[in-house]
C-alpha cells in the first residue's frame, strides 16, 4: 500500500476536501491519499505575501508526514509554495501541481495556456513555466478574475470555461492547464465542452508522485537538497528548528 500526503497550503477545509477527492480518483487502488490542511496560514493564496506565510504551515505538515510514514507528497497550490524547502525535509518525492500540470501539458501538443484565478498571479505562473523549462510551450496565462474563495459561486464555472475556450480559439492552445487547485473538479466537464485536453495539476501531481514511489525514486540528497543544517530558530519559528 502506497501512502501519499496531498497538502492544501491554505486553511480552507472545503477546498482540501475537493483536492483530496480529485487526488484519490487519479491514483490506483493500492494508493491511499491523505488530504491535509495546515493548522496555520492564509485562507487562500493570491499574493506573494500569502504564499510566504503559507510555507510554515505546509512544512509542518511535511514534518508530520515524515513521522507518520508518508511516502510522497503533493503541494496543492498552483504557485508551488515551499517546494524546494519541502524537498529538503522529505525522504520521499515532493511534486507541486504547477510543475506537474505544465509538464503533463507538454506531452499533449505543441502549446498550452494556463487559466488561473486573478490576474495578479499570472506573473508567478509565467515565472514557473520558465523555471520548469516549459516557457516556450506556455502560450498564455489567462485570468478569469474570480477569487479563489469564490470558485464555487454562481457563474464561476461558466466564466472559467469561457476563458478556457478563448485559450483554444485565440491562443491556439492544444491543451489547457487549470491554474488553481480549487478548479480540480472542473477538469472533465470543461474538456468535454471545449474539445481539447484540460489538465488538473492535482491529479497530475498525485499520479506523478505515485509513479515515483513505485519506481523507488526520490529527490537527490546531495548539495542543495541535503537536509538543512541545524541551527537555532527563535520566536514563533522556534518549533521549526532542525535537530
Amino acid at each position: 500500500m502506497t501512502r501519499i500526503m496531498v497538502i492544501n497550503p491554505n486553511t480552507t477545509e472545503a477546498m482540501t476536501e475537493v483536492i483530496g477527492r480529485c487526488a484519490q480518483a487519479a491514483v490506483g487502488a493500492g494508493t491511499v491519499v491523505e488530504a491535509a490542511t495546515p493548522a496555520m496560514g492564509p485562507a487562500s493564496i493570491e499574493s506573494h505575501y500569502d504564499e510566504a506565510l503559507a510555507v510554515p504551515g505546509l512544512l509542518a505538515e511535511i514534518a508530520r508526514g515524515e513521522v507518520e510514514g508518508a511516502q510522497g507528497y503533493v503541494i496543492a497550490c498552483f504557485g508551488d509554495p515551499g517546494l524546494d524547502a519541502a524537498r529538503e525535509l522529505a525522504t520521499g518525492p515532493v511534486v507541486g501541481i504547477a510543475e506537474a500540470a505544465m509538464r503533463t501539458a507538454t506531452y499533449l501538443g505543441r502549446g498550452f495556456s494556463v487559466v488561473t484565478t486573478l490576474g495578479r498571479t499570472a506573473g508567478r505562473a509565467r515565472d514557473l513555466a520558465e523555471h520548469y523549462g516549459v516557457g516556450r510551450a506556455c502560450l498564455a496565462v489567462r485570468a478569469c478574475e474570480i477569487p479563489v474563495l469564490e470558485l464555487e459561486s454562481p457563474g464561476a464555472t461558466a466564466a472559467i470555461t469561457e476563458e478556457c475556450r478563448r485559450a483554444v480559439v485565440e491562443d491556439g492552445a492544444d491543451a489547457v492547464v487549470l491554474g488553481c487547485a480549487g478548479m480540480a473538479e472542473l477538469c472533465a466537464k470543461i474538456s468535454a465542452e471545449i474539445g481539447v485536453p484540460v489538465v488538473d495539476g492535482v491529479a497530475a501531481a498525485a499520479r506523478t508522485v505515485e509513479s515515483l514511489v513505485a519506481l523507488g525514486l526520490s529527490t537527490g540528497s546531495r548539495g542543495e537538497f541535503a537536509r538543512p543544517p541545524a541551527k537555532p530558530y527563535t520566536g514563533l519559528l522556534s518549533g521549526f528548528q532542525i535537530r
